[in-house]
């Protein structure tokens, strides 16, 4: 009789959960949400800034977010890398919280309002760079369950030393996390780098088709790139707001 209590516990308890996870996802959004992935150099941030710009021209309203912003845990995460002292689950349960308290204050309430949210990076980001660190695929995708699915993914594809040579130009050196030096690849900061986002690479390649990416050539022009994104959520806008951008093309 008590094994029978228990299982009847632990399955009200997962009931209960999947049953919030799928309240959450019924709720009516009128607003539309747009990610970009890929890895660092790839150019991404450089085309949603673009998108963001070309949005608020047209008195859209819209709204910008940034993979590890929230001040929440901002300053913990910053002290922990400093001092190069976060493990892989650790890490992946500081990136979680920012992005549900990102998603709790901002991005699910006002798409619920009709904004037009624009995240650079999303949970694919962590699907990619956890499970290269070696977490559990179940489990980060369980952690991130209840995340509602974006109206448009774009991936950034770019070789690696492409993005490397991005980097650089930018900045000196590269970044310990960054290149992964944490999971003991490599003494070599740049061949710890490679081999990481080559890693990271493979994940995000192996998502294209599951999670249906939008693959953009992050080495053709910035303008050619831009093009392509515009045309992609012009499509997704209610009829109204596509004339808007069509008019003003």
């Amino acid at each position: 009789m008590s094994i029978n209590k228990k299982e009847r516990s632990l399955d009200l308890k997962n009931n209960n959960s999947n049953s919030s996870s799928q309240h959450t996802r019924k709720l009516e959004v009128k607003g539309k949400l747009v990610v970009v992935e890929g890895i660092d150099g790839s150019g991404k941030s450089t085309q949603i800034r673009l998108v963001g710009k070309w949005l608020k021209s047209k008195l859209l309203p819209v709204f910008m977010t940034e993979w590890n912003s929230s001040e929440l845990v901002k300053e913990i995460t910053s002290k922990g890398k400093k001092k190069n002292s976060l493990t892989p689950t650790t890490f992946s349960l500081l990136h979680a919280t920012d992005f549900a308290d990102r998603y709790e204050r901002n991005i699910f309430p006002l798409l619920r309002a009709g904004y037009i949210v624009l995240a650079d990076r999303y949970v694919y980001t962590a699907y990619a760079r956890d499970i290269v660190r070696g977490c559990s695929p179940n489990w980060i995708r369980k952690v991130y369950d209840f995340a509602i699915k974006p109206d448009a993914i774009f991936y950034f594809k770019v070789p690696i030393d492409v993005a490397i040579e991005r980097i650089l130009v930018s900045r000196p050196k590269l970044k310990y996390y960054e290149a992964g030096m944490d999971l003991n690849l490599s003494n070599d900061l740049y061949d710890s780098y490679r081999i990481f986002q080559s890693r990271i690479i493979e994940q995000y390649e192996s998502m294209i088709k599951p999670e249906g990416f939008i693959v953009i050539d992050g080495t053709s022009g910035i303008e050619e790139q831009q093009q392509s994104v515009r045309n992609k959520i012009i499509k997704l806008l209610p009829h109204r707001e596509e004339q808007k951008l069509y008019a003003s093309y």
